[in-house]
């Protein structure tokens, strides 16, 4: 194949999984603990023998933005935000994993759960169990969960030990490689959730951008094919 023209497929290949991503930031703009995602283009060069150097970019790395989301008040006993840094520890079918999305509620055994159903982990990484006889329930800002002012269970902050030890799972779980650490700085709001850190507005742009640029790349590839072509057919005669 040409170098012109894997050169430009590698770049569409990306192009195209940079506008999936934007896509999935604009669908979720409205999901509260959504994480904003990206994708980062890499540069490969090659030295040609008796000829300029081969340049190809590739979009292969997926990215994650962890700032804040605004904080929105629901009044909500149950709806928990973390103000500052951490994450909320559950239980999934594949390990424990990390979110910051907030809405819990508890099943038919007292356990407090995700509305996925997904257990949320203490401060020691076991299962919260809430009085199934009712009573008000509080959570303050370190995380203690009362019951009609009696503490029942310790809600933990968590972080992973490195950057690189989580994984994407969805736009609320974060798989983690290692065991997660405590957190340190973060706060929890009780009756608040934070919303998604996406800016529609700045994601639309984005989206045009990567259509543009896409169709520029598909310019080039028919203009390309038809020159080899002609090619082709003068040699041919």
């Amino acid at each position: 194949m040409d170098n012109s023209i894997y050169t430009s497929l590698t770049r569409l290949s990306g192009l195209a999984r940079e506008m999936q991503a934007t896509a999935n930031n604009v669908a979720n703009a409205g999901t509260h603990g959504y994480r904003k995602e990206g994708v980062v283009f890499s540069e490969y060069v090659q030295k040609v023998e008796d000829g300029p150097s081969l340049s190809m970019a590739a979009g292969r790395v997926r990215t994650t933005s962890h700032l804040q989301g605004a904080l929105e008040q629901t009044g909500g006993t149950l709806d928990l935000a973390i103000e500052g840094e951490g994450f909320f520890l559950v239980e999934t079918p594949d390990g424990q994993a990390l979110t910051r999305a907030g809405a819990f509620t508890p099943n038919a055994m007292g356990e407090l759960v995700t509305h996925e159903g997904l257990r949320v982990l203490d401060a020691g990484g076991g299962p919260i169990l809430l009085p199934l006889d009712g009573g008000a329930l509080s959570v303050s800002r370190d995380g203690t969960v009362s019951a009609d002012g009696v503490p029942v269970a310790q809600l933990g902050l968590w972080a992973p030990a490195a950057p690189e030890d989580v994984e994407r799972r969805s736009g609320l779980v974060f798989a983690l490689k290692e065991a997660p650490v405590p957190a340190e700085g973060g706060r929890i709001l009780q009756g608040h959730l934070e919303q998604s850190n996406v800016n529609p507005i700045a994601e639309i742009s984005r989206m045009v951008e990567v259509q543009r640029a896409y169709e520029l790349g598909q310019s080039f590839l028919e203009k390309e094919d038809g020159r080899i072509r002609g090619v082709l057919q003068t040699l041919g005669r």
